[in-house]
């Protein structure tokens, strides 16, 4: 990977209109097609990036990674996405930036300590301290105004009265956890775990491996319990989308311009 400021910056979405509302504020955007995937190659806010759906679930998401990694030489991975909030008051609305990742479902015990990854020594991958910092100062900014950002009708829809940002353990599985069973013993295992997705941690894993700076930032649709099923749809299109938009536009308006690719 190349460290150079023209090199891209790779932005997975969880969803599609995540995707979608990125794609739209792209003026140059050339779909690579690669394993199945379309990965969209131009600029936002003046930044080479490029951007792609990572699919669901920790192996697909891997791939996503590595393609964009090994085929497009990416100097960063910013995931954005939507998951279950865990830990007391990381409500709907809120914003999780990870500092670091965990897969919830990797368990090769008696062999292996439970959630460690065989082979590695480690169960939690570090995420880049200094863009969940830039992140998270630029989420707490454009979170002031939650009316300003989505509307007020979705502000009223699902109650975001005064979203915050959380910073801290993120975990993933291939699993959607969605059952106040399920919540409960994840919070019992692992105390400290903000929220719960399906992808993070295994790209976590992969950009460790080539030692290629991930960031990850989550909206929190749901606490990741037997409420779980409300109107996922709307709140993607309404709220996740607009977020992820708004977070990763204003995260890059703060990088130093671009420098020209070398012919």
């Amino acid at each position: 990977m190349s460290s150079s400021t023209s090199a891209p910056i790779a932005i997975v979405a969880a969803m599609q209109e995540e995707l979608g509302a990125l794609l739209a504020r792209m003026p140059d955007e050339q779909r690579v097609r690669v394993a199945g995937r379309d990965f969209w190659v131009g600029h936002l806010q003046g930044q080479p990036v490029v951007a792609v759906l990572s699919r669901i679930g920790k192996v697909a998401a891997a791939v996503t990674a590595t393609v964009l990694l090994e085929r497009f030489g990416v100097r960063a991975i910013v995931f954005t996405g939507v998951a279950g909030g865990l830990a007391p008051g990381v409500n709907v609305g809120d914003v999780v930036v990870a500092t670091e990742l965990l897969q919830h479902d990797m368990d090769a015990s008696p062999l292996f300590p439970k959630h460690e990854v065989p082979l590695m020594g480690m169960a939690r991958f570090g995420a880049d301290a200094a863009i969940g910092n830039a992140l998270s100062a630029v989420a707490a900014e454009v979170l002031r105004d939650p009316v300003a950002l989505i509307g007020r009708q979705a502000v009223d829809a699902f109650g975001l009265r005064s979203p915050k940002v959380h910073r801290g353990l993120l975990v993933s599985g291939d699993r959607f956890v969605s059952t106040t069973a399920e919540s409960n013993a994840l919070q019992r295992d692992l105390p400290d775990a903000l929220a719960v997705e399906m992808e993070g941690a295994a790209v976590a894993q992969v950009c460790h491996d080539y030692g290629v700076p991930f960031a990850a930032m989550r909206t929190i649709s749901d606490r990741a319990d037997d409420a779980a099923h409300g109107d996922f749809a709307r709140f993607v299109a309404e709220v996740a989308s607009r977020y992820s938009l708004a977070l990763v536009g204003a995260w890059l308006a703060t990088l130093p311009p671009a420098e020209a690719a070398v012919t």
